[in-house]
């Protein structure tokens, strides 16, 4: 079995995967790895794309769509040593994979690591890193629309702090997150009632019971981000959906 399992959900994604699969292919030199489509029911061309132009990947037709973490969950039991879950819109343009996998391999006492992740443009993404609560969800939120409520927003990013070296954090994003295989397998993968939003939390919550989560900007990778739940009001049902599972299962 290689060495790294890297992993994508795809769900009509015709218009980014061929750019996503060839940048981890020209990048990810130093680390053997098996590379998975895993695609939930695309009504488009990414399956044929996919096939046609990239032989070297396995692709896994769910047949369904039943979000993104029951997509992942395809490699329960499949993964290599370590295991990486990744965006369709995250475009490589180093080996930050190998990277992280030599960083996992030099830190046992670490479970899952993130990099530092890149707009297009070049400039920071800032994420969230400490654990969810409803005040980061909500307030963070409106952040974008009162400007009182920016400082809630940048504590839940960490984005005022001036992070050069690998760090400790809370939440690692699901767009871009590497673990060990051993671990995701123990926490029974990602919990399949958060359709999307906040599995990545709850993963992270579950997998924090086997080590630290770190998020590391010695690497980096861009996401092209859409922010689909602050544009679509079907999403934005499902964010709060998640949201309030995430806070119940808090609760227990």
């Amino acid at each position: 079995m290689a060495e790294l399992s890297i992993a994508v959900v795809t769900y009509n994604s015709e218009a980014e995967i061929a750019k996503f699969l060839q940048s981890v292919i020209d990048n990810t030199k130093k680390t053997e790895y098996t590379l998975t489509v895993i695609d939930n029911s695309s009504t488009d061309g990414t399956v044929d794309i996919v096939r046609n132009s990239f032989p070297q990947v396995e692709v896994i037709e769910t047949g369904e769509n039943r979000g993104f973490g029951a997509g992942h969950n395809k490699m329960l039991g499949r993964t290599g040593k370590y295991h990486a879950v990744l965006n369709p819109d995250i475009t490589l343009n180093s080996d930050a994979l190998s990277g992280l996998v030599e960083y996992l391999e030099k830190n046992p006492e670490v479970a899952m690591v993130t990099p530092k992740i890149l707009n297009p443009d070049g400039t920071q993404q800032f994420l969230p890193k400490r654990k969810p609560t409803k005040r980061y969800m909500l307030l963070g939120r409106l952040s974008r629309y009162i400007k009182a409520f920016k400082p809630v927003r940048a504590e839940y990013t960490r984005s005022e702090e001036n992070i050069t070296e690998p760090v400790e954090i809370e939440f690692c994003t699901g767009c871009f997150m590497v673990m060990r295989g051993e671990y995701f397998n123990k926490a029974g993968g990602f919990d399949e009632q958060f359709f999307m939003y906040l599995e990545d939390a709850d993963l992270s919550d579950r997998i924090r019971e086997y080590g630290k989560i770190v998020f590391n900007p010695e690497f980096s990778a861009t996401h092209n981000w859409e922010g689909g739940s602050s544009k679509s009001l079907k999403l934005l049902k499902y964010h709060f959906k998640s949201m309030k599972m995430y806070f119940d299962k808090q609760k227990k």
